[in-house]
């Protein structure tokens, strides 16, 4: 079982897009895939038609009062199981804090059910800010995939995010496995080739060579409440998640 979560300081960055879309990746190949929404903005529980109709039937019941995890799973027609967020999920940092127990929950809970809930991968979608939720998907996570959209405020989004996570190692005692991903990736724009070339001088090896192209049926398809492999499956979009997939597979990042 591999727990990737999806995180960068900025939002707008094509975050919940790549959770979205790697985990359907993952479900055409036939992984049970159980994807996490920590954002209370709940767009990836909402792509993918799973709805809470108050905070008890979504994650935020973890941490109100430690609901296991798969009381709150629900199957959705994309093949991915959802545990889908609630706007209520907004009030976890003032109402339980920033202390180890609170940030180490979710970590905790996925450890304690590994061998009950069939799940072959999770996928944590993140809030785009430095909290309990994000917090809590970096420490249960085994990899940690960074979007960066190919602009110059992204990318130094991405190298905040590096410095949280150098940081967090002390805490965790191990090196965070990460990759630092290109997305709205225009080969005709010159910015888009700095960023590219800015990116590896920085992150080095831990960059993806696949990028994520700008593309109209990958924007679109939030939109529709459709995966782009629904939307459409032929597009340059799906060709690269299913590249993306290909590449994390081969590395041993999943």
């Amino acid at each position: 079982m591999t727990i990737v979560a999806v995180f960068n300081q900025k939002g707008g960055v094509g975050k919940t897009t790549t959770a979205v879309n790697l985990a359907a990746a993952l479900a055409s190949c036939g992984h049970q895939t159980v994807g996490i929404d920590l954002d209370p903005q709940a767009q990836f529980s909402a792509i993918l038609g799973a709805t809470a109709r108050s905070g008890d039937d979504s994650i935020c019941s973890l941490f109100q009062r430690n609901r296991p995890l798969r009381e709150t799973i629900q199957k959705t027609g994309s093949g991915i199981s959802v545990i889908p967020s609630h706007i209520e999920l907004s009030k976890v940092d003032a109402l339980y804090g920033k202390g180890y127990n609170a940030i180490n929950k979710l970590n905790v809970n996925l450890k304690a059910e590994k061998t009950d809930i069939a799940s072959d991968h999770w996928i944590l979608d993140c809030c785009p800010m430095i909290g309990v939720l994000s917090l809590n998907a970096i420490f249960a996570s085994d990899g940690l995939i960074v979007p960066i959209s190919a602009d110059y405020l992204s990318l130094k989004a991405a190298i905040q995010t590096e410095k949280t996570l150098n940081a967090l190692e002390g805490v965790l005692k191990r090196r965070i496995n990460r990759r630092y991903l290109l997305t709205r990736f225009d080969s005709r724009r010159r910015m888009a080739k700095n960023i590219l070339v800015l990116a590896q001088m920085q992150f080095g090896a831990d960059v993806c060579r696949t990028l994520i192209s700008e593309n109209v049926s990958l924007a679109e398809s939030p939109s529709l409440n459709k995966t782009i492999f629904e939307h459409a499956p032929k597009s340059q979009g799906a060709e690269d998640y299913d590249a993306l997939l290909d590449e994390l597979i081969k590395s041993g990042f999943i």
